[in-house]
């Protein structure tokens, strides 16, 4: 069974309706096995910089901290779900760290366990590439993919050299700043825009080169074509069809095994419109499951 771990973080979210994050990460994890769910513990105060650059700083590490220790009681891979697409920071910094399963064998002499290449999947209509120097909001959530690279601010950001830009696929990417564009230009980052992902294995092809032997997949639900899904803060046109989405994530874990997973970016207006994205949501957690 998939084990899911649930944190209803908000604070680094850059949008008027962040508090909704918490009623999208409830009402995801109401769809799923309560058995099969740990919750972390969110703090209920918005937090302080702390000098850092990044809004809410204080309580961002402290939920990194929890997921951590959330993510060390539950069996590998656990799947995240969000709150804001910050919360994958720390969950790839786990699955990092996470090595293949020990040898049983009694006649063979169990090594030291390495961890092998791990691709990290990055599905957002946004690049998530700030730093707190060109963030024009300093919120978090802008600055998650170039924490997950080791640039950022110290304590929320990934150890440098972690995740190498070139084990990193940004797709169904298509709403830039300036500066995220000047950087992928010089970047060995891949891209995949929404119409690449058509064809299934475009995304398994593009883990292939990374020469990868497992993946982390982060969704964030405004991938998706906003005339798919409501619930979702800051919708860009011309996005990913959700079947699209479902068989290219498909593809790829027909061909690696999974480090981790999660789902971000869900704000529903109300009860009632978080059941209509449902459907959609519960597919995309089947096919990482």
């Amino acid at each position: 069974m998939a084990r899911f771990v649930i944190v209803p973080q908000w604070q680094g979210s850059p949008s008027s309706r962040a508090m909704s994050f918490i009623d999208g990460a409830e009402a995801i994890a109401g769809d799923l096995p309560r058995s099969a769910c740990t919750r972390v513990r969110v703090p209920l105060e918005a937090g302080e910089p702390l000098d850092t650059g990044v809004l809410r700083a204080s309580s961002l590490l402290r939920t990194q901290d929890a997921i951590r220790s959330a993510l060390a009681d539950v069996p590998s891979p656990a799947i995240v779900v969000g709150g804001d697409c910050a919360v994958s920071v720390a969950a790839i910094g786990h699955a990092l760290e996470q090595g293949p399963e020990p040898i049983l064998d009694p006649g063979v002499a169990a090594g030291p366990s390495e961890p092998e290449p791990m691709a990290v999947v990055w599905f957002d209509a946004h690049g998530d590439l700030h730093t707190p120097t060109t963030s024009p909001t300093r919120a978090f959530a802008g600055m998650a993919l170039r924490a997950v690279l080791g640039e950022g601010a110290p304590g929320l950001a990934l150890p440098r050299g972690a995740v190498a830009a070139r084990d990193v696929v940004l797709a169904g990417v298509r709403m830039l700043d300036p500066e995220e564009d000047e950087l992928l230009a010089r970047s060995a980052i891949t891209t995949l825009a929404p119409a690449d992902l058509s064809r299934p294995e475009a995304l398994a092809d593009a883990v292939a080169a990374t020469g990868a032997r497992r993946v982390y997949i982060h969704v964030d639900l405004d991938v998706i074509d906003p005339a798919h899904i409501t619930g979702v803060s800051s919708p860009e046109p011309f996005g990913v069809e959700p079947t699209a989405l479902v068989a290219a994530i498909a593809a790829v874990r027909s061909r690696y095994p999974l480090a981790g997973a999660t789902i971000a970016g869900f704000t529903p207006r109300s009860a009632g419109a978080a059941v209509e994205d449902m459907g959609t949501i519960l597919r995309i957690i089947g096919a990482l499951a």
